[in-house]
């Protein structure tokens, strides 16, 4: 469909043989093109652009102007003032249309076309008209991409930080410091990264901060959990297949680094991926190019690959499940999660933030929470990490009365105890790496004990009654090892 907007143009010219040249040769399109002003003087045709913001779409200027402000510098100024308007030179400094020095200094000031004032008819016409029109045209047509990239760009910019508020990595531990400030460095980066971390901490998370924080965060952002596609489909989700390749291939299939090419290929659970698959990935990450079922001819892509394991990959390789060679190229840059129990008052941070994104949730107050509640949760190990976290604060929230008692937290139905126990008796977390006497052991074993039972009771009298103690002699007991 055929544009109609009107062209608004300020012309700056202080000779009227070359004022009645432009209006002659525009005249024919004075539906569309609109010499809004003109105006003889460098110096108050930047005050009159200042003072009328958004009025003029080009701005066609007499290279020798007079007023003090002309040629390149008052070019600049323009451009400087307002970036979108485009501005068209019209001059008598030369009529060498092969003078490539002239013609680079006009665009490196902001010029978007220029033309002598030397037409094959003088009297009538600047330049040749036809020549004149378009470029008015395109001018105008520039200014309105133009806008409109600077629009899409504010709003793909505001969807970015709008995702990175949503996605931000909670905490204040030291670990947790230290894995924002790698994230911030390796963003800047395109090397492979590999993170390491249990089931439930966040490396998606982290994933998702890498690419938003880089240069491709305006691209896709593409995942898979190489561990929920059977091994037979894995290829075929990764690099597509051409119609009819095999029996059921009914159309083309893009593969995953089809869709995220030039973004980002995040690759969950990565030593689930079958040999066969790992073979075909470490190709496409030396090569840049990936090869479809049933396609001849490869496909370059221009993707980075963020991988992510909850297993030991380096164990993987020595036991022959997952390829030395495939293990260096995604490991170029490792990050290591620490679980939530290694995160202190994280926790606590983390159990706020999701008790407020449930109250939004579910359109319920934000309930009170006990100090003794929150003590469990400090205490408490963790074994599903941030998911598990997670999920308590939905089910607290779910029962929740407008205040969460340490009685509520220590439903078993609540936290999951009897891993609690097998964890706190764990010789490993008691035993320091050196042999100590068997009283400072005592004493160790005392303090996790008793901060466990403290940990499942709703007050100190319960748990002195579940430990067979009186209530006095608990209290005692407790003074004596530091607890609180």
């Amino acid at each position: 469909m055929e544009r109609k907007d009107n062209i608004n143009i300020l012309l700056i010219e202080d000779e009227e043989f070359d004022v009645k040249r432009v209006k002659k040769t525009v005249a024919y399109y004075d539906t569309r093109i609109n010499i809004k002003d003109v105006i003889s003087n460098g110096r108050a045709a930047l005050e009159l652009i200042k003072e009328n913001p958004d009025t003029y779409d080009i701005v066609i200027l007499d290279y020798q102007i007079s007023g003090g402000l002309k040629g390149e510098e008052l070019i600049s100024k323009i451009k400087n003032y307002d970036p979108f308007i485009q501005i068209i030179v019209i001059t008598k400094m030369t009529i060498n249309i092969t003078n490539y020095d002239f013609a680079n200094s006009l665009i490196r000031a902001g010029a978007f076309w220029y033309c002598t004032k030397y037409p094959s008819n003088i009297e009538n016409y600047i330049y040749q008209p036809t020549d004149f029109i378009l470029s008015i045209f395109n001018a105008y047509e520039k200014k309105r991409l133009e806008r409109y990239k600077t629009k899409s760009d504010k709003k793909l910019t505001q969807n970015v930080q709008s995702l990175l508020e949503l996605k931000k990595i909670i905490g204040e531990s030291d670990p947790v410091l230290q894995l924002k400030d790698n994230i911030e460095k390796y963003a800047k980066s395109d090397a492979n990264v590999l993170i390491n971390g249990a089931s439930g901490t966040g490396k998606e998370l982290v994933a998702w901060n890498i690419h938003l924080k880089s240069k491709r965060k305006y691209e896709n952002f593409i995942p898979i959990n190489c561990g929920s596609i059977p091994s037979e489909l894995i290829e075929s989700e990764l690099f597509g297949y051409q119609k009819g390749a095999f029996t059921g291939a009914n159309s083309n299939k893009q593969g995953l680094f089809e869709i995220a090419n030039h973004g980002t290929l995040f690759l969950d659970e990565v030593g689930e991926l079958p040999l066969s698959a790992q073979v075909k990935l470490l190709r496409v990450i030396q090569d840049g190019e990936i090869e479809k079922i049933g396609r001849v001819g490869k496909i370059n892509v221009d993707v980075r690959i963020i991988a992510a394991s909850n297993k030991n990959l380096a164990l993987e390789v020595m036991n022959n499940n997952f390829r030395e060679d495939l293990y260096y190229r995604l490991n170029v840059v490792p990050i290591d999660i620490v679980p939530l129990k290694k995160r202190g008052n994280d926790i606590i941070l983390l159990f706020d933030h999701f008790i407020e994104y449930f109250s939004r949730d579910m359109n319920v107050k934000k309930p009170q929470v006990d100090e003794k509640a929150k003590e469990i949760l400090l205490n408490y190990k963790w074994p599903g990490n941030v998911r598990e976290l997670r999920n308590v604060v939905q089910r607290l929230m779910i029962n929740s009365n407008g205040t969460i008692t340490a009685k509520d937290i220590s439903n078993p139905l609540i936290l999951r105890n009897h891993i609690l126990v097998k964890d706190e008796n764990n010789f490993e977390d008691l035993y320091s790496g050196q042999i100590l006497p068997l009283k400072e052991m005592e004493k160790i074993f005392r303090t996790k004990y008793f901060k466990y039972v403290r940990s499942i009771s709703s007050s100190d009298s319960s748990a002195a009654e579940k430990l067979g103690m009186a209530p006095s002699n608990f209290y005692r007991m407790c003074k004596e090892l530091g607890i609180k």
